[in-house]
């Protein structure tokens, strides 16, 4: 056993929560920038377009939960953690997923956020289907936090 196993475990979770984070902020503030363009045309459509924008920060927390999950599984969170270097290398992989969609997917998702409130500044009665555009991007943001969990708790119940 050796502590160099857990400084990958934890370098995926710093991954995963640093990437997925600064796509995040780059996709949230791209997304604001829109905002208040629109907002100082229309102070009305506030509501619609801070959801809009809103949306790519949902990356951010996604790799804040994988990070959280993965210290929890390496018991950084309670006690002494110790683990194999090859599991330590699983657990930093697991998190790889989330690192890599949840930062593209954010910073897509800004720009796809970007456009929605194009559409709800000219028609905000079809605030609905703006929101589907960046909604679409999600999915794959929530593909990304499903596997690396998984992985996360396959490699936890792994003898290496």
């Amino acid at each position: 056993m050796s502590s160099l196993g857990v400084a990958f475990a934890l370098i995926g979770a710093a991954l995963a929560a640093g990437f997925s984070g600064a796509g995040s902020a780059i996709g949230v503030g791209v997304a604001g920038q829109a905002a208040a363009g629109v907002t100082t045309e229309d102070p009305k459509k506030f509501s619609q377009v801070l959801i809009l924008q809103l949306l790519p920060g949902t990356q951010g927390i996604y790799g804040l939960l994988v990070a959280f999950i993965t210290m929890t599984r390496i018991g950084v969170m309670g006690g002494s953690a110790d683990m194999s270097l090859a599991k330590g290398v699983l657990y930093l992989a697991s998190c790889l997923p989330m690192a890599i969609a949840g930062y593209f997917s954010a910073i897509a998702q800004g720009k796809a956020s970007v456009a929605s409130m194009g559409l709800v500044a000219k028609r905000p009665d079809q605030f609905g289907k703006a929101m589907i555009f960046p909604a679409m991007v999600e999915t794959y943001a929530i593909l990304a936090l499903l596997i690396s969990i998984l992985a996360i708790f396959g490699v936890s119940s792994l003898n290496v």
